[in-house]
């Protein structure tokens, strides 16, 4: 009788045990979806859709400032997003804020690098960058513009690098192109001597090099 009652107990207490560890992996299980359904899960995103994100994110700050003497009012900010999801991203995103200068030439614009600066962003807080006050005026007469962009990842490399197509004087934002899908935002900026632009369009272009009409020496 006795060994019965002790393996009747000593079942119970396996039993029990079992139930207990059943409920702790639960429990467990719970909280672990309870912390993944605090964020945004972003583990597998392609390089699109952190633009897509970064789009909602980025904003430009008084980027015309650039037409007066000075870019001390000027920023870019990446913020918590306004619309769409707004949860926190589980895994923050590298993000590149990046200047350049665009120069007239007669092979068309040239771009050169002026700062680039990277920032860790997954929605929590607001970041801000200021516009570095060395975006040039530009030499020797040259019409010279800044661009600013925003994008997700590495550094770009060189086919990924912005380009502007026809009249750098006249171009707005949707004249500049990108080799890759990572760009969340960017920003054409005002030539800040525009006198400069409006010269290198009003002057004529080159002479033919020959007349349209017969010689009056042709034979």
């Amino acid at each position: 009788m006795q060994r019965t009652q002790t393996r009747f107990r000593h079942g119970a207490l396996t039993a029990g045990a079992a139930v207990l560890a059943l409920l702790a992996a639960g429990c467990a299980k719970v909280s672990a979806g309870t912390q993944a359904g605090d964020c945004r899960d972003d583990g597998d995103w392609s390089g699109r859709q952190e633009a897509a994100w970064l789009r909602t994110a980025v904003a430009f700050h008084r980027p015309a400032d650039g037409a007066g003497p000075s870019y001390e009012e000027a920023s870019v900010v990446v913020r918590p997003p306004r619309t769409g999801d707004v949860r926190v991203l589980c895994r923050p995103l590298d993000v590149q804020v990046e200047f350049w200068t665009l120069t007239a030439r007669a092979t068309g614009p040239e771009l050169s690098f002026v700062l680039r600066y990277g920032l860790s962003a997954d929605g929590s807080r607001t970041r801000t960058v200021a516009f570095p006050s060395s975006l040039a005026t530009g030499q020797d007469a040259t019409c010279t513009r800044g661009l600013v962009a925003a994008y997700a990842g590495r550094p770009l490399a060189g086919g990924e690098l912005p380009r502007v197509t026809g009249d750098l004087a006249a171009a707005g934002d949707a004249d500049v192109r990108f080799g890759t899908e990572r760009i969340g935002g960017h920003r054409l900026l005002p030539a800040r001597d525009s006198a400069r632009c409006d010269a290198n369009r009003s002057k004529p272009g080159p002479a033919p090099t020959g007349s349209a009409g017969w010689d009056i020496y042709h034979p």
